[in-house]
């Protein structure tokens, strides 16, 4: 599971809101009341989310968002007025006051699409062989000749069956020759 970092001026709050995320299955290394402790801890990590306020003794949010690494998500428990000011795309918000399954449901949706961030970056994008390319050539050539397709329309088609079927277009292109007699 992702590891969560919380981050609130005040002690009791951030200490609420960790016991909050324990109970529902979530690691929490470390409890923030700063925001340099927040980016320290974050640094520790090789992934995670930090849940924090809008304003600290030392910095407000979007500071604290510009010097944690890029891999640690941030999730903003504020009221909805600021909502406006995180205009980057990078953080998520959640209403304050908080409701505890908004963000609970919010930090599992965060930490599924880390998983599949992480998952995506380790494996890297996979390369086709020359055979591959060939094979997904041919198949596009098929379909331009018998369907009157152009390249760029058979190229749409064996992607969008790709993705319909579940599998990759090196499949999808072996099947259409398959089906269409080679």
């Amino acid at each position: 599971m992702v590891n969560v970092i919380v981050a609130f001026p005040r002690a009791e709050d951030a200490k609420n809101v960790r016991s909050l995320l324990v109970r529902h299955g979530f690691s929490v290394p470390a409890v923030c009341t700063t925001g340099a402790a927040a980016i320290s801890h974050a640094e520790s990590l090789d992934d995670g989310i930090v849940v924090c306020g809008y304003r600290f003794p030392d910095m407000i949010y979007s500071e604290l968002r510009e010097d944690i690494p890029p891999h640690v998500q941030m999730l903003l428990v504020a009221s909805p007025k600021y909502w406006s000011e995180c205009s980057g795309g990078d953080v998520v918000t959640v209403a304050m006051p908080i409701k505890a399954h908004d963000l609970i449901a919010t930090l599992e949706m965060m930490a599924g699409g880390g998983t599949r961030h992480r998952k995506r970056k380790r494996t890297g994008p996979s390369g086709r062989t020359a055979e591959e390319q060939e094979l997904i050539k041919e198949a596009k050539g098929l379909l331009m000749v018998r369907n009157n397709m152009t390249e760029e329309e058979a190229h749409k088609y064996i992607q969008k069956c790709s993705m319909d079927s579940g599998t990759n277009m090196v499949e999808t292109a072996q099947m259409v020759l398959s089906l269409m007699g080679r």
